[in-house]
Formats: structure tokens, C-alpha cells, sequence
């Protein structure tokens, strides 16, 4: 291994014979590490996101153990290091507002030490692309380790899905009439392992996503958190990002233009969240590969979904995986892939998944007996959403797709709260929902609240599902003809911001538009009329934000932080 020495970037630090390298050496020592760590081991950075207060990340504490163990077997000197842990159950205002924030702590951290090669212990969801990007601007050997999802939910012999539920607790109260004991029976069985959630939200998504780009060894998506064979996968991706590092084999080699071409199509197939469009660009923007959010369309549009997953379908990640998991999907989408593209393993995606065989088609569908067809995320355009919106047609309720209703307006998500259940709200079931200031901008941070409840009084009735409007997100975990990510978005004076109630809106999915009926003349009369709302913030990371953040078509990350640092750092600290 030492005649590899002088291609470690380890050795810059571990490896000089002068002032310097004896300083890097011997603050090292005083953890007890022998002299053959220092003399050309590749130096693994286990770059975790473990945190108390990131309950789907509370496992990973102990799978940095365990992947420590495979470098180890493999020859290398493993070093963990933590960065900023987004919990998307507790964050405020929400943690889409810190995704790129820790970005930064992940790509300083990399480029700032002794690291040959990476790995990324991720979860919840923006653990996942944040890190990705971090690591993808300094562009060095990197293998993602998901930290898999909880065991299903259980409650009164049914199976509850974590996060799906959440959004049906107005409802189950309101209309089933459930209990406060039995909400609390329910809160206590729906997270009852380690994990993130279990369905087929946004963690499982990123790790659908990092699996199909390449970034995983394969079948590492959907094993349950707290199953033996995740600690399998965790050390030998431990083993393999040493023999990474010998073969010099970096994200740029991974993550070409074909990996996110084989990743939309993935995500068509397994219905996956809305959000994998924002960060999937976020990811692209970093490593320098073209990718526009028409392309989610295009590419994605016509992929019929082969997965029966809530929120799309019934079942959940622990039955994906019994039933065979993402390989099966990998295989069953070969004609749709780029085949040959290079993986962590060193293998094609294609090479790495020709034999895996399906369990339950119940769970799984084959191409050719699908769930639904044309299953992947629908891209609008309009002078709604002149630079677009998206919207998730598997989780939508069919008879809306093709809609015409007159606008009920909430100018910021105060305003919804204050009076959606008010009796005398001039709402019904055809009405349009449309909330404003979701936006990066606006909120700021493009919150969950696109999936808004329904009102009171529609429930009652038996409404389960309106069109609904906004320019922010919704939860991968939520359902329903909900229309997200509108761009430009209110704060900054898109046409959502001239928005009135009354006024109609059409959606049709099936040719792809999204129309605010009013004229020319009177959109000119109401811009003039137009106030840009105060920013949310006035100091620190939050008007950094506010001030540098791109909008929901770009992928909402920092326009600062497009492409990368790379690894080198030429100063040094004395």
C-alpha cells in the first residue's frame, strides 16, 4: 500500500517528514493509533448525521461502529465526524430552510481534513441530499450507507404507515370519531423501531434516489433499520470505499448525465416524493451535469409505477424489501435505463442487478401489468407557473386531474389556520385551494404545507381531497391533487402573488397546464397594485438564505454554491 502514498491526499497532511507533518501526527496519537495508520492507510471520513434530536437518525450512532469495522478489514484508518442533523419532525420552520446550510458543513468539513475517501451515514430526509451535495463539491471517492426505514407501523391489527398517518389525524378525529386514547394508541404503535419513516416518503425516496444514481452497494434502500443485513451492507460499504479510493473512483465518475437519467425513471416507478426534484437539481447543480426540471417530465412522465407503497398504494418499506426490494424495480426498468452506468461497486447498474427475483407482485408489479401507467412526476407550465409546477399523479385522486374551480386565497399559512374551518368561509368541494408565502423566499425555507386539510365542513360531508395550490412542498409521506413548487413563487411577485378569491383556475395534468383566468390587462393592474411582502429575517444563515436562494425550478439551493471547491487546499495552518 505505501507505493500509493503519494496519491493519498491524507499524505499531504500524515506523510511530510518536516514541522508540520509532526504536528498532524502527534495531536493524532494521543488517541492511541500505531504508526502504520499514518504511513498510507487510505483515511476514511465516516461523515455522520446522528442526533438526538433527529429521531429517524438515532441508530446511526452505532452504524459508524460498523462501518469503521469494514475499513478496517479493508486496510484503512477510519475517522467519524459529525455535521449538522436536519430532523424533519421538529425543525422549524422546517429543515428544507437548513438542507443547504448543512451542505456547507459537509463540503468544509471534507476539504478541510485529512480525507482520502467518504462515507455518508444519512436518513431523514435532507440528511440525504445535503450531504450528497456537500460531498459532491469536493468531489472525492464517496459511498452513501442509508440508514433504512423504521418496521411498519401497527395499530389494532393494521398497519399504519409513519407520516402517511399524520395527515389523516383531523379526519380520524372529526369524521371516524377516534378517541384521544385511541390518537395516542396510534402515536405510540406508528414509530415503533429505528428508522426513518416507512413509507414510500421522502427518506425512502433519497434512498431509492442514492441507489439509483450509483451511490450505494446494491439493495441498500430498503433494508429496515434495525434488520442484521443492514449492518451487512453498512460494513461492506466500509470495505469498498477503501478499494474506492485505489481505484480513484469519484462522484464525477459516478454521477454522470445517464445516473440522474436512470434515477427519474426510478422514482417514476416507485412513486416517489415531489421533492426529489428539488434536490435531485440541487445534487446536479453541484457535481455540473445539465438537468432542467422539464426533464422530470420527459424522462419520468410515461414510466408507469410498479410499486404499491403508501402514499400511492397500501403497503409499506418493510414489505418493499421483503418482497425484493429496488434491484427488482432496477430490473423490471432495464429497457428504460442506461444499463451501463458505473455504480459504487464498480459494476454497471445493470451488471449489478440482472437476477434479483420478486416475492410478492402484490407489492411489485412487472412492466408489463403495472399499478398504473404514466405514473411519474407531471411538470405544468402556464401563466400560473411561467417557469413551472409539478404535481404527483399517483397520489392524486383521478376525477381532479382535469379541474376548473373558482380561487379560495390564504395569503400566508397564519391566514389558512385562522380561517379554514371557519363555518362561513365561502368554500366548497370544487373549489381551488390557494395558499401563498411557501415559497424559498417567502416562508422562507419552502415548507410541507402544500397538502393543506380540508376544511371542517367538507369533511363532514365526505370530501376527502380538493385541488390545492402553493409554491411550497408537501410531505413525500402525503396525498392528494395537490400542485407544488409554483415558480416564480408569491414573495417575489410570481403570478401567485396576484391571486383573488373568486377568481378560476383550470388544471389539466394530462396537457400539462396551469391557468390563472384573468387578462393581460388586469394581471398589469394588480401588479402595479403589488406590495413585495418584508423579508422573514434580517440577520445571519436566514437572510443569507433569503438573499442567495434560487427557486424551486433551479432546485432551491444557494446560488453561490453551484458547482464546486474541489479537494485541494493549498495553505496550510501554520
Amino acid at each position: 500500500m505505501s507505493s500509493n502514498n503519494s496519491k493519498l491526499r491524507s499524505q499531504e497532511w500524515f506523510g511530510g517528514k518536516d514541522k508540520m507533518g509532526f504536528v498532524h501526527r502527534s495531536w493524532f496519537r494521543n488517541q492511541g493509533y500505531p504508526n502504520d495508520y499514518f504511513e498510507g492507510r487510505p483515511v476514511i471520513g465516516i461523515c455522520n448525521t446522528w442526533s438526538e434530536l433527529t429521531p429517524c437518525n438515532g441508530h446511526l450512532r452505532e452504524f459508524a461502529d460498523v462501518v469503521k469495522r469494514g475499513v478496517l478489514d479493508a486496510g484503512g484508518f477510519p475517522l467519524e465526524f459529525p455535521v449538522s442533523s436536519l430532523g424533519e419532525t421538529v425543525m422549524r420552520p422546517t429543515t428544507m430552510l437548513f438542507r443547504n446550510l448543512a451542505s456547507m458543513d459537509v463540503e468544509e468539513n471534507i476539504r478541510a481534513n485529512p480525507l482520502d475517501g467518504i462515507v455518508l451515514l444519512t436518513g431523514c430526509d435532507k440528511t440525504t441530499p445535503s450531504t450528497v451535495m456537500g460531498a459532491c463539491s469536493v468531489d472525492l471517492p464517496t459511498i452513501v450507507v442509508p440508514g433504512g426505514p423504521m418496521l411498519n407501523g401497527r395499530f389494532r391489527g393494521e398497519c399504519l404507515g409513519s407520516g402517511s398517518f399524520n395527515w389523516m389525524v383531523k379526519e380520524k378525529m372529526l369524521v371516524e370519531k377516534y378517541t384521544d386514547e385511541d390518537i395516542l394508541e396510534a402515536e405510540i404503535g406508528v414509530a415503533r423501531s429505528a428508522g426513518h419513516c416507512m413509507t414510500m416518503g421522502t427518506a425512502s425516496t433519497m434512498a431509492c434516489m442514492v441507489e439509483a444514481l450509483g451511490l450505494t452497494l446494491p439493495g441498500a434502500a430498503a433494508i429496515p433499520a434495525v434488520d442484521a443485513r443492514k449492518k451487512v451492507m453498512a460494513q461492506l460499504s466500509g470495505r469498498r470505499i477503501v478499494e474506492m479510493v485505489k481505484e480513484n473512483l469519484r462522484l464525477s465518475a459516478i454521477l454522470t448525465r445517464q445516473a440522474f437519467e436512470n434515477a427519474i425513471v426510478v422514482n417514476a416507478a416507485i412513486g416517489g416524493s415531489t421533492n426529489f426534484i428539488l434536490h435531485l437539481l440541487a445534487i446536479a447543480g453541484r457535481i455540473g451535469v445539465p438537468l432542467d426540471l422539464e426533464d422530470f417530465d420527459t424522462i419520468g412522465g410515461k414510466i408507469p409505477l410498479l410499486v404499491n407503497l403508501k402514499p400511492s398504494g397500501k403497503y409499506l418499506m418493510e414489505d418493499f424489501y421483503y418482497a425484493g426490494g429496488l434491484p427488482v424495480v432496477i430490473k423490471e426498468l432495464s429497457s428504460h435505463l442506461h444499463n451501463d452506468a458505473i455504480t459504487a461497486n464498480g459494476r454497471t447498474i445493470g451488471e449489478n442487478n440482472k437476477n434479483p427475483a420478486c416475492y410478492n407482485h402484490d407489492v411489485i408489479a412487472t412492466i408489463d401489468r403495472p399499478f398504473q401507467q404514466d405514473a411519474g412526476i407531471a411538470v405544468l407550465k402556464g401563466n400560473l407557473c411561467e417557469n413551472g409546477a409539478v404535481i404527483k399523479p399517483s397520489a392524486a385522486t383521478k376525477a381532479l386531474m382535469k379541474h376548473r374551480g373558482k380561487a379560495v386565497v390564504f395569503e400566508t399559512i397564519e391566514d389558512y389556520h385562522a380561517r379554514i374551518d371557519n363555518e362561513d368561509l365561502d368554500i366548497d368541494e370544487n373549489s381551488v385551494i390557494v395558499l401563498k408565502g411557501a415559497g424559498p423566499v417567502g416562508y422562507p425555507g419552502m415548507p410541507e404545507v402544500g397538502n393543506v386539510d380540508l376544511p371542517e365542513k367538507l369533511l363532514r360531508k365526505g370530501i376527502r381531497d380538493m385541488v390545492r395550490i402553493s409554491d411550497g412542498r408537501m410531505s413525500g409521506t402525503a396525498a392528494g391533487t395537490v400542485v407544488l413548487h409554483v415558480s416564480p413563487e408569491s414573495a417575489i411577485g410570481g403570478m401567485l402573488a396576484l391571486v383573488q378569491n373568486g377568481d378560476m383556475i383550470e388544471l389539466d395534468v394530462e396537457n400539462r397546464k396551469l391557468h390563472l383566468d384573468i387578462s393581460d390587462a388586469e394581471a398589469a393592474r394588480r401588479r402595479a397594485a403589488w406590495t413585495k411582502p418584508a423579508p422573514m429575517a434580517t440577520r445571519g444563515y436566514v437572510r443569507f438564505y433569503i438573499e442567495h436562494v434560487q427557486q424551486a425550478n433551479l432546485g432551491a439551493d444557494l446560488d453561490l454554491l453551484q458547482g464546486g471547491s474541489g479537494s485541494e487546499v493549498t495553505r496550510n495552518l501554520h
